[in-house]
């Protein structure tokens, strides 16, 4: 095979002569359809077999075993224009492979050998399937049975099949450490805690409410998905005094995904942990505005004496993550991220970052936000971005449906706790699943309208998947941005569809059970993601009767869908305003994670 791109060179330029006249080292076809087809033999041997026949022995011309054939000597052939050297044509065979016990990562090469300009093919075996590209998934894929059936058929036929077991690696010492996730926190329209969003998913259900209160009365729109109870009740007088509310829901929500990875209630130094190998990456897009509106409004009703010194420490979009450094003594580093809606998704990425590469062992990651406010529910009715629908026939946020008509308003905080897996198996914890990687990217189209050809978001995708040294083939689920907007959910299906090839992997988008959480969405968006994959089971998209044709995904309606086996990749998907694009890839167990005790 090695002789392949050397022998594509050789001119063909056809022309017929009588089976008396061929010569070893004659490029030889034995019929028209041969020649067509192109199926060429090099003539290695001739022998007269009688006085009015000869018997030629034919090997293909890439390599492969000898055949013998009995022709008549006026018998007309075709051959090429010129002779090979018989020496450089490899005689073999192709191995059977009957009882080859087959592993994903092995691959297969397979050899037209009678086609003189022919490359081979190599398949990868992934999830019990052979693959032609690992990332390009338009090509049918190849059950062990054809691989088996190949190399039986392979001589017979003028190929050459070599199978290629898959490479013992070990483990480079010194490279990035694997991320994993231990715990989960989250604060959202369906209620205090992690246990009220997923079953709040699974049933179906929807906290997008009426919005009450004279300051929304001469609103056009008057639905957001708000948090059911008040923050502030759940915490200390005092420390709510002096948290904004989004600050407010990322504490409640650190709280209890710092307790769900079985650390101490208090913070770093009740854990036995040491505070400065302890990180915060949190995202928000403003965190709090109603706290500058209000001091704004009491400058005016009652001059500078009347505003808050607190007004300032707690407009800050920093302000959750300093406050959730505050509540668990947590001093390695408090980190804000905004870059838009995409503000938590980036935020687990950065902190994904900071654990492999040995900044720090273990990082609270991912958004709060608290902008359902009168100001900025005006702002996005003005842009018309936001639904028209109100909340009596269900969710009015309908991601990937026909009749889908904006985005609905949203608050919140989602909060995953990262930690280097040898940290996580050293102390016997819980590991939900591998935080394998992320991508970012910019669309550089439009300050508020997505770039309608996916591009961008596109290659998120891909390089999440990359990060996560994984295949588009390894993808078994994607938690859609999907913010029920005609432009934005096409341009996030277009991209898919791009990347995902003819890979028919479930969908779902969770802002038709919470409406849009702006800069917490990537947070709470990644816990469910992480769920997805713990359970084994696809939340449905609620909201979404009919999904638009347009759309063509595997979206999950009306029920929740059993997670596919045949790949280990979740994709959580965040995309905004400004072209902001970024992608969170988790793999669920069973891809080579230790699982500690819980």
């Amino acid at each position: 095979m090695s002789k392949s791109s050397e022998i594509s060179q050789v001119p063909i330029n056809p022309h017929p002569v009588s089976a008396a006249e061929v010569i070893p080292g004659d490029l030889v076809a034995l019929s028209a359809e041969d020649v067509a087809r192109p199926r060429w033999y090099v003539v290695t041997h001739t022998l007269p077999e009688s006085p009015e026949t000869i018997r030629v022995t034919l090997r293909p011309p890439l390599g492969g075993v000898d055949r013998d054939e009995v022709l008549g000597r006026e018998r007309l052939v075709t051959v090429a224009c010129r002779r090979m050297d018989v020496t450089g044509v490899p005689r073999l065979s192709s191995a059977p492979l009957g009882d080859v016990e087959f592993r994903d990562g092995d691959r297969v090469g397979s050899l037209r050998a009678v086609d003189p300009g022919a490359v081979e093919v190599t398949f990868v075996r992934r999830w019990g399937v052979w693959h032609r590209d690992l990332d390009v998934c338009d090509d049918p894929v190849v059950s062990d049975g054809d691989v088996r059936r190949w190399a039986a058929d392979a001589d017979r036929d003028g190929y050459v099949v070599r199978h290629h077991p898959r490479a013992v690696r070990e483990a480079a010492a010194g490279g990035p450490r694997r991320v994993v996730v231990t715990g989960l926190g989250a604060v959202t329209p369906l209620g205090v805690g992690v246990g009220e969003l997923w079953q709040g998913l699974l049933d179906g259900r929807h906290g997008i409410r009426e919005l009450v209160g004279e300051e929304f009365d001469e609103l056009p729109v008057r639905v957001a998905g708000t948090v059911p109870v008040d923050p502030a009740e759940l915490l200390p007088r005092a420390a709510a005094r002096r948290m904004n509310r989004a600050a407010q829901f990322a504490v409640l929500a650190a709280r209890e995904a710092w307790g769900d990875a079985g650390f101490m209630e208090g913070g770093t130094v009740e854990s036995g942990l040491d505070p400065a190998r302890v990180g915060v990456s949190l995202g928000a897009i403003l965190g709090d505005a109603s706290v500058l509106v209000g001091g704004d409004r009491k400058l005016r009703e009652k001059g500078p004496r009347g505003v808050s010194p607190l007004t300032t420490p707690m407009t800050v979009p920093s302000q959750a993550a300093s406050q959730v450094s505050l509540d668990l003594h947590i001093t390695g580093e408090a980190r804000t991220v905004t870059s838009a809606c995409a503000s938590g998704t980036e935020a687990i990425g950065q902190a994904i970052d900071r654990i492999r590469y040995g900044r720090v062992d273990v990082a609270l990651a991912g958004g709060a936000e608290a902008v359902v406010t009168p100001a900025i529910m005006a702002s996005f009715a003005s842009m018309r971005a936001l639904s028209q629908a109100g909340v009596a026939e269900g969710s009015p946020s309908r991601p990937f449906a026909k009749d889908r008509d904006g985005f609905v308003n949203g608050e919140g905080a989602g909060v995953l706790v990262l930690e280097a897996e040898e940290h996580a198996l050293a102390r016997g914890a819980r590991i939900y699943c591998e935080a394998a990687g992320w991508g970012l990217s910019a669309d550089a189209h439009h300050m508020a309208a997505p770039d309608p050809s996916g591009s961008g978001v596109a290659l998120a995708l891909r390089r999440a998947v990359r990060d996560a040294g994984g295949h588009v083939v390894d993808v078994v689920h994607v938690n859609a941005h999907a913010t029920a907007t005609v432009e934005g959910d096409l341009a996030e299906a277009g991209a898919l569809r791009a990347v995902l090839g003819r890979r028919s992997v479930p969908v779902t988008a969770l802002k038709g059970h919470l409406g849009h959480l702006q800069g917490a969405a990537g947070g709470v968006e990644a816990v469910a993601a992480v769920l997805t994959l713990h359970h084994g089971v696809v939340p449905p998209t609620v909201g979404c009767r009919d999904v638009d044709d347009a759309v063509g995904l595997d979206v999950v309606t009306g029920e929740p869908r059993e997670l596919p086996g045949d790949g280990d990749l979740a994709l959580s998907n965040s995309f905004g305003f400004g072209g902001h694009n970024a992608v969170l890839a988790l793999r669920r167990l069973g891809a080579g994670i230790g699982v500690g005790i819980g």
